[in-house]
């Protein structure tokens, strides 16, 4: 009982840090999860709530998605995350969690120091942007992050930048959950009550979260994203390196 009240906490926080971000939901309910379960069924468990926030998100963002990103970046970051989610039982290794960590922590120190600001990106590099974003997400099981870490090279204003990874998200969701319910299908069954109410939870967290966002001055937007991924960079560099100890 004291596990299930504590997942719904933290999938109402998740949610709502999601809904002013473009993510979250997967970088904390994950490993809330892992907490009872093997790490890998704990990713695909996470992808149902996932799915479900974001369909929400974009419903409340869908008119302020920039459309050229979207195809541009997103189709390329959904192709990616499909490749990574094939690849995730056979090649998911404590090395990608450090990559991984040092990427958002790289892209946080950018944001901080300014240097994101000169980094824009344009034609084939949105492309392979989005598809290696994708590809280490989808490796890793934590796309969101490294997502909207890519999409800060993307001068988008806060709305528009939220809206389109939200965007993204869900294309990502739609070509990996197939995957992840045909390779891990009979685990989540087994985990149904704690794949509920993870759903539950973020369904309360992105309303919570979509009222805040208008709230955020535009100014403070990025240091905000640019704060979380400093946290998340840190946080799965850390777990990396006890698991390689």
């Amino acid at each position: 009982m004291l596990y299930d009240a504590f997942v719904l906490i933290v999938s109402i926080l998740a949610a709502a840090i999601a809904s002013i971000t473009g993510f979250g939901i997967g970088s904390l309910l994950t490993p809330t999860l892992g907490i009872t379960t093997d790490t890998k069924v704990a990713v695909a468990a996470v992808s149902l709530p996932h799915f479900v926030g974001t369909a929400i998100r974009f419903v409340m963002l869908r008119s302020s998605v920039d459309r050229r990103v979207l195809w541009r970046f997103g189709i390329a970051s959904a192709a990616g995350g499909l490749t990574g989610a094939l690849l995730h039982r056979s090649l998911g290794s404590p090395w990608l969690g450090v990559v991984f960590g040092l990427l958002l922590l790289f892209v946080a120190v950018s944001e901080f120091t300014g240097l994101a600001r000169r980094m824009r990106f344009h034609g084939p590099v949105a492309l392979i942007a989005g598809g290696l974003s994708g590809l280490l997400g989808g490796l890793v099981g934590n796309q969101g992050g490294i997502r909207s870490a890519a999409l800060l090279g993307f001068d988008m204003p806060k709305r528009t930048f939220v809206a389109t990874a939200t965007a993204v998200g869900l294309v990502v969701d739609l070509a990996r959950m197939p995957v992840y319910l045909a390779t891990e299908g009979n685990e989540i069954l087994d985990i149904w009550k704690i794949a509920a109410i993870s759903t539950a939870g973020v369904v309360v967290g992105t309303l919570f979260g979509g009222h805040m966002l208008s709230r955020i001055p535009e100014s403070k937007f990025r240091v905000i994203v640019a704060t979380i991924l400093t946290a998340l960079g840190a946080s799965m560099l850390t777990q990396a390196v006890r698991q390689l100890a």
